[in-house]
């Protein structure tokens, strides 16, 4: 059985290198004391692998060698990302820290129970070259006042999947970053709660968080399904900002429809007497992996999305 630190066959080594190009390209430079690039990324049923360099129809999971070696190499062009849809199974997510290199780390949630948490948990991974754990990690719970409140919006119940909040530092930088997977439900409208509720929380914590002189980020799959629907006014209502680059309609989120508009990364920017980031905002976008990532085993979307995902990475880049 082969190991993913062992050679990889020759046709493996001529798409990772495809892919780095097309990444070069497409992906800003990690630039020493100036730069920071943050991501998210919710890579489908992340847990389990099969350990060959090229799984075949009767393996599961589809997930091989050759794919983690596409999300390593992805996931290594960021500082930190967020990930979502890990499972309770790591051994994909232990190998992709084997190739990111003694350089990386990573902190993640425990499991979700319960049916509707899908086995879930949340992680972060990051370059210890460029960024440091400052100290705070937690799971944000809704305060029993909010679950008593009567109104339609109100959640009733505790987050499915509990938002992640880890503290970061890079530089002279401190940031919170709080990622989270909302509950996709049986119809949009089951989102609404969920929404509403992390973007109150986010609102009234962002005030305190404000008085420590920390930048904080929200980050992660939110289920919207289209720009300026319901779900995403929801998601905006207590001051939530999302850059225009971020918001440009060639920026997909999905790799089976080009208007779903899930995963986000947002922040507040000063406006109704919200905190604003200290540190500047110079460009996002996601990174459309399909055009040359397993490009040579002629995948369906429908392979692809369980060997990379069915969700692109998204980024976005500050300056230090």
């Amino acid at each position: 059985m082969p190991n993913i630190l062992d050679q990889p066959p020759l046709e493996v080594i001529q798409n990772v290198e495809l892919l780095k190009q097309d990444l070069h390209h497409h992906i800003p430079s990690k630039k020493l004391d100036e730069n920071l690039l943050i991501a998210s990324w919710n890579i489908r049923a992340f847990g389990n692998l099969t350990r060959k360099w090229e799984s075949v129809d009767s393996d599961s999971p589809k997930r091989d060698l050759h794919a983690i070696l596409c999300i390593a190499e992805i996931i290594k062009r960021f500082d930190v990302i967020a990930i979502q849809e890990v499972k309770a199974n790591i051994r994909a997510l232990r190998d992709t820290l084997k190739v990111l290199g003694v350089h990386w780390s990573l902190i993640l949630t425990d499991v979700n129970k319960g049916d509707a948490g899908n086995g879930e948990r949340m992680a972060y991974l990051f370059d210890t070259r460029r960024v440091q754990l400052s100290g705070l990690a937690g799971e944000l719970v809704v305060p029993q006042e909010w679950l008593n409140a009567t109104s339609q919006e109100a959640l009733t119940e505790q987050f499915v999947r509990s938002p992640y909040a880890v503290s970061f530092k890079s530089n002279h930088q401190t940031f919170i970053l709080v990622t989270l997977h909302i509950l996709y439900g049986k119809k949009s409208s089951d989102r609404v709660k969920e929404l509403k509720g992390v973007a109150k929380w986010l609102s009234d914590w962002s005030e305190d968080v404000n008085a420590y002189h920390q930048n904080m980020m929200v980050l992660g799959d939110f289920n919207i399904d289209e720009r300026g629907d319901l779900l995403d006014e929801t998601f905006l209502s207590e001051g939530l900002f999302v850059p225009s680059q971020l918001q440009n309609p060639d920026v997909t989120r999905s790799i089976f429809n080009e208007t779903k508009y899930y995963d986000q990364i947002a922040w507040f920017n000063g406006d109704n007497n919200k905190p604003r980031l200290s540190m500047n905002f110079l460009n996002g976008g996601n990174f459309d992996f399909m055009k040359t990532a397993l490009i040579n085993r002629n995948l369906s979307k429908q392979s692809l999305s369980f060997h990379i995902s069915d969700h692109y990475p998204l980024w976005a880049e500050f300056q230090l």
